[in-house]
């Protein structure tokens, strides 16, 4: 049995001509017959939330993250589906990854379309999710995001357009997988990561990005309001000067400072030494985020200081 989780997003709009736009209208039950799901799959629709996920904040991330693992713990489904708005479906992809270890397959899917749309995206991302989660191969493989086709692993899912229903990528990696008329096919063996478990995200995390000439200011203000900061910089990880002192105030306080780079390809790297390159941030305390996206450096940091280790301990 495939535990469907809905949650809401795009795939659950129509268009309200009243509201001027787009709107959650359609449960659970609703999509999986318009989607058409083969009916030799059996399923379980709960329909945990209907809000675009721009609605969603750490609270009910974490509400979110539990049910997932008490359905998975509970050993009654072969896998689940959940249905996401992608605004932040990186950062529940990657939450759900970094804290659940689970065999079961847990596949995130969403759309780019509305469901009245004549271009509706919904129907394939959901038959082809729930593919993936009923697929003996998906076993093993954790957490993934499922769309246009391609499956990606959900700690390297990132959403690259805006509008386009091919928006996600892998930018750190590659898709892991693709779903076919012929079957879902898996490009290698499922990776076996560490997960942490804190109690709850109860830290506050901020994302500063600078920008041409910056003199740190908003750094400075942002200090007193979070428990540790995800630093946006240039290229491989560099600064203009002025912000320099606010990034050292920052490590100073004992707060935990990430750099991450604007770029969507390629990670930091200490490899510039002028004032304000990232090899003297790095020596001042600076993390480099890794192979994250900025959004995924964010989290990473959340569910560490939440947890009580160090960025990125045993991931």
């Amino acid at each position: 049995m495939i535990h469907v989780l809905f949650t809401g997003g795009t795939i659950s709009m129509r268009h309200d001509a009243a509201r001027g736009g787009n709107i959650p209208r359609h449960g659970g039950a609703d999509l999986v017959a318009l989607a058409g799901i083969p009916s030799g799959v059996p399923y379980l629709v709960e329909d945990w939330a209907q809000m675009p996920a721009c609605h969603l904040d750490a609270t009910r991330l974490w509400a979110l993250r539990n049910r997932v693992a008490a359905i998975a713990a509970s050993g009654e489904a072969q896998g689940i589906l959940i249905t996401h708005g992608t605004y932040v479906l990186e950062e529940t992809a990657y939450l759900l990854g970094r804290t659940i270890a689970a065999q079961v397959p847990i596949v995130l899917t969403g759309a780019m379309r509305t469901a009245d749309h004549p271009q509706w995206d919904g129907g394939r991302n959901l038959r082809d999710a729930m593919r993936v989660a009923a697929d003996a191969g998906s076993r093993g493989h954790g957490v993934m995001v499922v769309f246009a086709g391609q499956v990606f692993d959900g700690m390297e899912a990132v959403k690259m357009h805006a509008n386009d229903p091919e928006a996600f990528a892998a930018p750190h990696g590659a898709p892991v997988g693709d779903v076919t008329p012929d079957g879902v096919r898996f490009a290698g063996a499922a990776r076996a990561r560490r997960t942490l478990a804190p109690a709850a995200l109860d830290r506050r995390v901020l994302e500063v990005p600078v920008v041409v000439g910056d003199d740190g200011s908003l750094l400075d203000a942002a200090q007193e309001l979070g428990d540790g900061v995800v630093v946006v910089g240039f290229g491989s990880g560099n600064i203009p000067p002025g912000a320099v002192p606010a990034v050292e105030r920052w490590v100073r306080a004992g707060k935990s400072v990430v750099l991450a780079s604007r770029c969507a390809y390629g990670v930091v790297e200490p490899l510039y030494a002028f004032d304000g390159g990232g090899a003297g941030l790095v020596r001042a305390g600076a993390i480099p985020a890794g192979p994250r996206s900025p959004a995924q450096a964010r989290m990473e940091l959340l569910i560490s200081l939440s947890a009580g280790v160090a960025y990125g301990a045993a991931a």
